[in-house]
């Protein structure tokens, strides 16, 4: 049984008002890989939003950019964990990133993030920046991953920006389904339990769920999605999210926009946050910042 609103509200405040992001383990937080880092605001139709700057060593006009989207339930506002990514993006691509800090919910509530992530890929790809807005990126961890798909599909279905690259890490794709009856064996828990609270605080219409941008994996949504922008897809066998993530991949890999799907083995949720060693992130990072280096730079 779903929390009522008021309770599930008070809580996501509540968390909210919790200090920090977990620390990020020194072996996966890459101090190596610098970048140098400016503040800016990006405007929106659902107001302004904070962003960071992440500017390589010797950032190109010719070069495209990377807009990233930090994950936390649809309710976390910690962009600083997505820190080791960024710069590592960054350096090693040779590409400018952008950490978007988006309104979360009860603040805004479902579809309001999601204009807000196709909003900052209009400004991206808008002229003025030190970048080539013709080739823009967007991709997130966890609900960050599910607002870039769904950036993603309103750029299909509005005719543009242009998306040169999606990059999809562990997404919730399918709110259609209780986070309750995702639980299985061999699967973590904690999502299980938490992700009654996150649904109601995000989007309290059940019946809205069912949205094609908030469930693009779910049985309801059979469009067609050719011509969307290509995607990497990334899942983790722990994880309750895991086949939402395989079943969207395989629906984009029908419409000719798969390039990989990543389907790690013994690892869960947010394991470029906690839990998982060098050998399994360093990788998964590398493929995202080969695929951006050779689609964007």
């Amino acid at each position: 049984m779903p929390p009522a609103l008021w309770l599930a509200d008070g809580l996501a405040r509540l968390a909210q008002r919790a200090p920090g992001s977990a620390r990020i383990a020194p072996e996966i937080a890459f101090a190596e890989a610098t970048a140098r880092t400016v503040e800016t605001t990006i405007s929106t139709l659902v107001g302004p939003v904070p962003a960071t700057v992440y500017l390589p060593e010797n950032p190109a006009a010719d070069n495209g950019v990377y807009l990233n989207l930090h994950g936390g339930g649809f309710v976390f506002r910690h962009p600083e964990q997505d820190d080791p990514i960024c710069r590592f993006i960054a350096a090693r691509a040779g590409v400018t990133v952008v950490n978007i800090d988006y309104e979360p919910a009860p603040q805004s509530r479902f579809p309001g993030p999601v204009e807000q992530a196709y909003d900052a890929v209009r400004w991206a790809a808008a002229p003025g920046h030190a970048w080539d807005g013709g080739r823009v990126a967007i991709g997130g961890q966890s609900a960050g991953g599910a607002l870039a798909a769904g950036a993603a599909r309103l750029a299909l279905e509005r005719g543009g920006p242009a998306i040169s690259l999606q990059v999809l890490m562990y997404p919730a794709l399918d709110l259609s389904v209780s986070a309750g009856s995702k639980r299985a064996k061999d699967k973590e828990a904690f999502l299980a339990r938490m992700g009654p609270v996150f649904d109601s605080v995000y989007c309290p219409d059940r019946d809205l769920r069912k949205d094609r941008l908030i469930s693009p994996a779910a049985a309801s949504d059979t469009v067609c999605l050719t011509g969307i922008a290509p995607a990497l897809i990334v899942t983790a066998q722990r994880d309750i999210l895991r086949d939402e993530g395989a079943r969207y991949a395989a629906r984009l890999s029908h419409a000719g926009a798969l390039i990989e799907h990543i389907d790690l083995y013994g690892v869960g949720h947010g394991f470029t946050v906690r839990g998982a060693s060098r050998a399994v992130v360093e990788p998964v990072y590398t493929r995202i910042a080969d695929l951006a280096r050779d689609l964007l730079a």
